[in-house]
């Protein structure tokens, strides 16, 4: 009986692994930026929007897109829970790096950016909703 129950554990947790591996979990999430500038006092309004992660996506999450294409991931690093990375602009000739942590069914994290002079920092946060919609 024992062995049993061992055996059936080894197997329960060989079939959770992969899912416990990914730092999020796919389905439908609802990320919001809030980006402030340096020596702005006046807050601008957050930007939240609702988006399906597959679970291609949750197993390599990629940072929020930019408004700009023209913006490319540079030093994309997954460890653990956390991702770190760059970004760089070349038609804005913006620059900066990225941080987000996290926990199967939120994140949060940001993103400093240099653009035009200006220093540029946009806050993350997203949780997840449920199920992606049929």
């Amino acid at each position: 009986m024992k062995v049993r129950n061992i055996v059936l554990f080894i197997v329960a947790a060989a079939v959770a692994l992969p899912v416990l591996a990914a730092p999020m979990k796919p389905g439908k999430w609802q990320i919001t930026a809030q980006m402030s500038m340096a020596g702005m006092d006046m807050k601008m309004p957050a930007n939240t929007f609702e988006r399906c992660i597959t679970p291609e996506e949750a197993e390599k999450p990629q940072p929020p897109k930019q408004r700009n294409d023209d913006c490319k991931v540079e030093d994309y690093k997954l460890d653990g829970n956390t991702l770190t990375y760059k970004i760089n602009c070349a038609k804005t000739g913006a620059t900066g790096e990225g941080k987000i942590t996290f926990n199967n069914d939120s994140y949060e994290g940001g993103l400093h950016l240099t653009t035009q002079g200006r220093d540029v920092t946009v806050t993350y946060t997203a949780k997840r909703l449920g199920d992606c919609d049929k």
